[in-house]
């Protein structure tokens, strides 16, 4: 028996996708939202986010995080501002109410009223190998991310009677993705230590090709 079917066994699921379902629940409760939308990696969290958001103009980031997110914001129609800040655990794509929390997983940590994304990388807190969430207390957005991350297809839905109402991404996790979250899930503390960040990104600032995209 693989995960997917323990799981769906245990629970008394009927569908695969259901596996998902749960994991999104799992981790909502745990971290204090409402809705949580898993997706293929925090970076298309951070874009579809963005693009829910409709945002333009300048997005300041720290100019020492992950290469992923400067791409991420241009690929979102945006531009780059950085800005020289020390950051633990957590940092906004300023001025929208989204967060990049990508190296903190805690209890509780949401943040209320923002679109707060998660990555479940391979080195962080939990280490799927990949995979992301968004998490939000916004239920129209929560119904617009779920459609967004598949294709703009409704998982709810076969595909002979979708309505393909939306242009959608391909950016959604997969059931056996799940399933290991949720065996991770167990045994996650309440509290974990912020992953180290100082002294381990370049100074994106630094590289001429973020200014070249913002032209």
């Amino acid at each position: 028996m693989n995960l997917v079917e323990k799981y769906m066994k245990e629970f008394d699921l009927k569908d695969p996708w259901d596996v998902v379902d749960l994991f999104e629940k799992k981790v909502a409760k745990y971290s204090g939202s409402k809705y949580a939308v898993s997706v293929d990696n925090c970076t298309d969290a951070l874009f579809l986010c963005l693009k829910y958001l409709n945002a333009s103009g300048e997005i300041t980031i720290p100019k020492r995080t992950y290469v992923s997110v400067p791409c991420t914001v241009i690929h979102a129609g945006c531009q780059v501002k950085f800005e020289d800040v020390e950051w633990s655990g957590v940092y906004q794509l300023k001025p929208y109410p989204v967060y990049d929390s990508a190296t903190r997983m805690s209890k509780g940590m949401y943040v209320k009223d923002s679109y707060y994304c998660l990555s479940f990388h391979r080195r962080k807190h939990l280490p799927i190998g990949k995979g992301g969430m968004i998490l939000t207390n916004d239920e129209k957005a929560y119904d617009w991310f779920k459609v967004a991350r598949y294709e703009g297809r409704h998982i709810d839905r076969l595909y002979k009677d979708d309505t393909f109402d939306m242009i959608g991404w391909n950016m959604y996790m997969p059931p056996e993705q799940a399933a290991e979250g949720l065996e991770l899930l167990e045994d996650i503390s309440d509290f974990n230590e912020d992953l180290e960040t100082s002294g381990v990104h370049k100074d994106l600032s630094k590289f001429p090709i973020y200014e070249k995209a913002n032209r």
